[in-house]
């Protein structure tokens, strides 16, 4: 992402905070993992978006016409010791010329300076209870200041919430970010094809995982969430991922796995016969499935609403059930009472961009939102049918997924992952390769 999509982004939130604002962002910590070892740093979505700046102890802060600069970094200082061991820093001056900062100060100084550009603003955007530390620091500085009020000094009357303004603006994807989306997800097509052809009875689930592991840091990508690759039953546990089991033949193996490049997720599922060729049992839910997948890609258009693809997939699942015999009664019944939540009860999509789940409200006061050119969304239609299910024992650890990120344009949907075979022919003849 190059510098000028990170100040058109600012500007476009000053505009919304207008002059007697300040917008205020504070960097993620840092995370022990045990003891005296961290987790990998990765900085905070919002204040990444917003700065492209990815040192920890960093705030943000935007104050509309500020005659000093209106983007200010706070920042750790350049220290030749600390970066021996820790790797190079920004400092003030790279805040400055690499990140185009107006005007940067150390950390440390922030309860000096940053106080005073605040006080000559009526409104404080930011986002509440993300970091509590932070929360009590904003707080202190605030009820400083209105503690002088007596004196003359202009104070901030209100708190707005930053991530309700931050997080529509995230919502719509400008090209720059749409490009970086087809580039994470070329790379977990690339992933899931390389895992998708090497599987087979015996091997664990664990080196199914490793696979995805080794395509993602091939090409400098991480995980953009714990994988999932559950076979058997645990293909029918929506969020397992133990991944420690054998795969057997005559199982499936549902994949949900995607990666992060340049802050920017993919996901992807996949669910594959361990041997290779599914059973018939298996190839009629999974055609079930696709056929609900496909009908909901279908519906994620503009000018329609968020729920509508969702509405399009319990349609067919609930259609195809009935066929099979797994679900009884009139079609329009069983939708309008929802039985088959008993075999689907997860929604069909969610926002994905930045975060996995990314974010954006998915309603307008009581209404589904219209969807609208630059949203994504991912389009996960399942159906599970768990071993307590009382069914013929034919269709019992049948757990089927398939998952696609799926941008909304002018043109139509727009499939980001279609490059990664789903069709039941293709992935048995990829496996047979």
């Amino acid at each position: 992402m190059n510098s000028k999509e990170f100040a058109r982004r600012r500007q476009t939130l000053m505009r919304m905070v207008g002059e007697n604002g300040i917008a205020i962002l504070p960097s993620a910590p840092q995370a022990i993992r045990s003891r005296d070892v961290e987790y990998k740093y990765r900085q905070d979505s919002d204040f990444y978006y917003l700065t492209g700046f990815a040192e920890p102890e960093s705030v943000a802060v935007l104050a509309p016409g500020r005659e000093n600069g209106e983007f200010i970094l706070f920042c750790r200082e350049r220290d030749n010791d600390k970066e021996r061991w820790d790797g190079s820093r920004a400092g003030t001056d790279g805040a400055v010329s690499d990140y185009a900062a107006d005007d940067a100060f150390p950390i440390s100084d922030i309860d000096d300076i940053l106080p005073g550009i605040m006080e000559s603003r009526s409104s404080v955007y930011y986002t509440m209870g993300a970091y509590a530390d932070f929360d009590a620091q904003v707080a202190e500085w605030v009820n400083s200041l209105r503690s002088k009020g007596s004196s003359g000094i202009h104070t901030p009357q209100e708190f707005v919430a930053l991530d309700h303004v931050l997080h529509d603006m995230r919502l719509y994807k400008s090209r720059a970010e749409i490009s970086a989306m087809r580039k994470s997800a070329k790379i977990a097509v690339a992933a899931h094809t390389r895992a998708i052809s090497m599987i087979s009875a015996g091997l664990f689930e664990y080196q199914v995982e490793a696979e995805y592991l080794h395509e993602f840091r091939r090409h400098n990508a991480t995980m953009s969430y714990s994988p999932i690759v559950g076979s058997g039953e645990n293909a029918c546990t929506l969020h397992y991922i133990r991944n420690n089991s054998r795969l057997e033949d005559g199982d499936l193996v549902l994949i949900d796995a995607g990666c992060e490049l340049d802050y920017y997720a993919s996901d992807i599922t996949r669910t594959l016969p361990v041997s290779g060729r599914f059973t018939p049992e298996q190839l009629a839910v999974y055609e079930i499935v696709l056929q609900a997948q496909l009908a909901a890609i279908d519906k994620t258009r503009v000018g329609n609403h968020w729920n509508d693809p969702h509405d399009a997939a319990v349609a067919v699942i609930t259609r195809g059930l009935k066929k099979l015999g797994l679900l009884q009664g009139s079609l329009p019944k069983l939708i309008r009472d929802g039985a088959y939540r008993e075999f689907f009860m997860h929604r069909t999509g969610h926002w994905i961009g930045m975060d996995v789940h990314d974010v954006g409200d998915y309603k307008v006061g009581d209404e589904w939102r219209q969807l609208e050119s630059g949203m994504v969304t991912t389009v996960e239609p399942g159906i599970y049918i768990t071993a307590s299910r009382k069914v013929p024992a034919r269709w019992r650890n049948i757990g089927i997924r398939i998952e696609d990120d799926v941008a909304v344009s002018s043109n139509g949907p727009d499939v980001l992952t279609g490059g990664l075979v789903k069709e039941p022919d293709a992935i048995e003849k990829l496996m047979a390769a």
